[in-house]
This record gives structure tokens, C-alpha cells and sequence, in this order.
């Protein structure tokens, strides 16, 4: 029997159709033969039972496309009369978008200093918080539409951040290009879901919230929720107070990659970078500012580093009209300063020489006869780079000021105040939202005297 029908596949392989539309064999079999020999009628009926196998399946698809709709239509139903929530049910039911930035964050922190993080599972985070968000609005309303698009371009942004972080070589402007698209991303998020600023607004909150978070780069949200920005939050022990320090300033003219503040004139000598006033012929200062946020603060934490150019000779009272003004140029140094009329926080002067005592010195060397100013007080450090009896027109690099480190004899009690490098002014139960502004100011021209900053780094809490 296997033999007869494959025989007879092979016949009909060997077919030809001739004008008549009849199967013309080159070859039969005895089968065949047989085959030949059944009536017309019959042969008839096999033709139009062929014809019609294809309307009939197209007929049986149709009916199961149909059913199938139906079927689809039907759950769809069930789905929408489960939960008819419009917006604010949608807002309800949000997956908690603030652990998962603060999770975001954490792993781009440990990227800039260990290793790339998995961005595998961050991906998956987003799709379930996505299906979550779904599960809990069903009803597909334009809601739904605009989520699905912020999806979309979120899901490009990633991809883009994937690439950097693949060639990123440990740089900050790379990496503050990576952290921007992401704040992006969860800024287009939040607004989709009409959350006015559900994370933090200072890392005091962080801290309060999660006593072990780590220090690192964080998102938070300004005090008023109109917009978001990262920082970096200090969560160890600062100034002899505990973690949850927010950064407002941050500057290291080491990494080549930085710039100077606007307005401020770069000094480079020997691989030193530092920033000082613009070229003048008298007595000025160079302003920065940093805003709170919104943050409201009772303490203020920093450093500074710097070096002194030529004869700057801390607060001497020889020139200049505005000794005892401190909206002026009262000193050869640095003054920090919060809010409108200026309030004084930290005061960092450059003597003329460490290895001296007059009036061009420091305040604090031994034997000094100079006094610093009432709005002052102890609130200062005074340095001096420069060893010798007489100046240099230089940029004394072999001694950065304010480090605590480097002074002479007569220089020594400077280094030997409380603190140093850090300045600390804590308010207590006074609080404040002021902005903190940070000046560089010398009483004589730059051809005579500058001051310059290399480092500076400014917490509030």
C-alpha cells in the first residue's frame, strides 16, 4: 500500500495540463489506470470540492477572528468597570517613584566610584513600576496615552545613558551628563503624574528618613516643588555635627575640566590652576552666589583653599576707604557671606608673610598689632604663602592658604585654630533660607595684590 501511494505522488510530479485543463500522465500506473475508469460525475464532484476548500477555510479563520474580538471586547469590559479612577485614581496608585530615583541615583554614585551599575535591573524596575501603573488605571484615557509616550522617550534616554556610561573615563562633565539626562527622566515622570515633589528637599530629610544612607549624589526637590536638582549630601559627622550636610558650593580647579565662576580671571602656574578678581587698578571684589533651595538652615559648614599673588596683606587699614565696610573690599582674601543686606559668616585673609608681625600680616601671628574688624570677631583664618621678608610677583604655589599646614613660628598660631580647614557657623535655633555668596576681594589694584581660590566647598544644614 505504501508503494501504491508513493508511486503515485511521483506520477503526478511527472504531470502535464494540456488546453483542456485535464492532467495529462506521462507515466501510469496501475492505479491510475483504475482511477481513469471512474465516471465523469464522480470526477466532476472531486473539482468542486477543491474549489470551495479555500472559501471555507477563509470562512472558519473569519469566525475565529470574529470570536476572538469578542472575546478580547469583553475583557477589556470587565477590566474598565473594575476601576473607573480618572487621574487622581491614577496618582493613587503610583509606584514610590522617590525610592526609585534615590535607587537611580545611588547606582550612578557607584558608578562614578567603583563600576558601572546594573542597568539590567534599573530597566526592569521600570517596566514593573509601568505595569504596576497600568494594573491600576485601565481605563485608557489620554492619561494612559501620554504615559505610554513619556515611556517611550524614557526607554531612548536610557538607551543614550547606557552608551555614555559604557565610554565614560571617570570625568565630570561626562558623568554630570549622565545624572542630567536621568534627572530628565524622572522630572518627565513626575510631571505625568501631577507630583508636585515627592522627594526630599534637603539631605537633612534623607537622613531623617534613612539614617544609613550613604554619602553621595542625590535628587532632591526645591523647597517650594517647582523644580528638581542634585547634589552632593555629606550624611558622615562635619564640622562636629552629625550627617545630613546639603552642598551648596563646589570647586576644584585640579580637574581640568572645571572652569572658573563667571566673572573671575584664571591664574595657571606650574600645573596650578586657581581663580581670581579681573584685571583692575584699584581695590575690588569678584562675587559668586549659590542658592538654599529653599532649605532652611541653622548651620553653615566649609572650606577653601587658595594662594596669595604679590603683597596682599590681610586687613590691613592703610588703603582703601572701606576697612569697616563689609559690602566692600575689607580684606586681601575671602569673604563669605548669606542674604540681602550681607550677613557675615567666614572671613579667610592673606597675610604678607608668615615670618612677620606688622600690620601687613596676619592678625593671628604672634606679636601681630593688627586687629581685625567687629563683624568679624573669630569668625576668620589668615595664611600666608609667602616665607620671605619681602614679595615676589608671583602666585605663591609652594603654600596654598587655609589648609591649616605649612605655617612659620610666627604664623603658627594661624594654623592652630579650631576647625581648620573647616569653618563652621552654627545659628541654633535661628534659621534661615538666605543664599550664601562667596567673594574674593583685595583694597589694591591686581597689578599690586590678588587673591585666589583653587578649592572650595560650602554645606548647609
Amino acid at each position: 500500500m505504501e508503494g501504491e501511494e508513493n508511486l503515485s505522488y511521483e506520477s503526478l510530479r511527472q504531470d502535464n495540463i494540456d488546453k483542456n485543463g485535464e492532467y495529462e500522465l506521462r507515466q501510469t500506473s496501475t492505479v491510475e489506470e483504475r482511477r481513469d475508469e471512474q465516471p465523469q460525475n464522480v470526477r466532476n464532484n472531486k473539482k468542486l470540492t477543491l474549489w470551495h476548500k479555500p472559501i471555507i477555510h477563509t470562512v472558519l479563520l473569519s469566525l475565529i477572528v470574529i470570536l476572538q474580538v469578542g472575546i478580547l471586547c469583553l475583557l477589556l469590559a470587565h477590566m474598565s468597570t473594575r476601576d473607573t479612577g480618572t487621574y487622581s485614581g491614577a496618582n493613587s496608585g503610583l509606584p514610590d517613584f522617590n525610592e526609585w530615583a534615590n535607587g537611580v541615583v545611588s547606582k550612578v554614585n557607584s558608578n562614578v566610584t567603583r563600576s558601572l551599575p546594573d542597568f539590567n535591573e534599573w530597566a526592569n524596575g521600570v517596566s514593573q513600576n509601568t505595569f504596576q501603573l497600568f494594573q491600576d488605571n485601565t481605563n485608557f484615557t489620554e492619561l494612559d496615552k501620554q504615559i505610554l509616550q513619556t515611556t517611550r522617550d524614557s526607554g531612548q534616554k536610557l538607551f543614550n545613558i547606557v552608551n555614555t556610561l559604557s565610554n565614560i573615563q571617570d570625568t565630570s562633565t561626562s558623568t554630570a551628563g549622565v545624572v542630567d539626562d536621568i534627572l530628565i527622566m524622572v522630572k518627565e515622570l513626575l510631571v505625568v503624574h501631577n507630583i508636585s515633589s515627592p522627594l526630599p528637599s534637603s539631605c537633612k530629610q534623607v537622613k531623617d528618613k534613612n539614617p544609613n544612607s550613604p554619602s553621595g549624589i542625590y535628587i532632591l526637590g526645591t523647597a517650594n516643588g517647582n523644580s528638581l536638582y542634585y547634589t552632593y549630601c555629606n550624611m558622615e559627622e562635619l564640622c562636629g555635627s552629625g550627617g545630613g550636610w546639603t552642598r551648596l558650593a563646589y570647586l576644584d580647579m585640579n580637574d581640568s575640566t572645571i572652569n572658573c565662576p563667571s566673572g573671575f580671571r584664571l591664574y595657571q602656574s606650574g600645573g596650578v590652576r586657581a581663580c581670581g578678581r579681573p584685571v583692575t587698578s584699584s581695590g575690588s571684589c569678584v562675587s559668586v552666589q549659590f542658592l538654599s533651595h529653599g532649605i532652611s538652615y541653622s548651620q553653615v559648614c566649609g572650606r577653601v583653599t587658595g594662594y596669595q599673588y604679590f603683597t596682599s596683606d590681610a586687613v590691613d587699614p592703610a588703603h582703601g576707604s572701606n576697612h569697616n565696610n563689609l559690602n566692600g573690599d575689607y580684606v586681601d582674601g575671602v569673604s563669605i557671606t548669606r542674604g540681602s543686606p550681607r550677613q557675615h559668616v567666614w572671613t579667610l585673609m592673606a597675610g604678607y608673610s608668615d615670618s612677620l608681625s606688622n600690620l601687613w600680616a596676619c592678625p593671628c601671628n604672634n606679636g601681630s598689632k593688627v586687629s581685625v574688624q567687629s563683624f568679624i570677631g573669630n569668625n576668620y583664618f589668615c595664611e600666608s604663602g609667602n616665607t620671605g621678608s619681602g614679595a615676589s610677583l608671583t602666585l605663591y604655589t609652594s603654600d596654598p592658604l587655609w589648609d591649616g599646614q605649612g605655617c612659620g613660628s610666627l604664623e603658627s598660631p594661624c594654623c592652630n585654630v579650631p576647625g581648620i580647614p573647616w569653618f563652621h557657623r552654627d545659628y541654633g535655633n535661628t534659621t534661615t533660607t538666605d543664599y550664601i555668596e562667596l567673594r574674593v576681594c583685595c583694597d589694591q589694584g591686581t597689578h599690586d595684590e590678588d587673591v585666589t581660590l583653587s578649592y572650595y566647598e560650602i554645606y548647609v544644614k
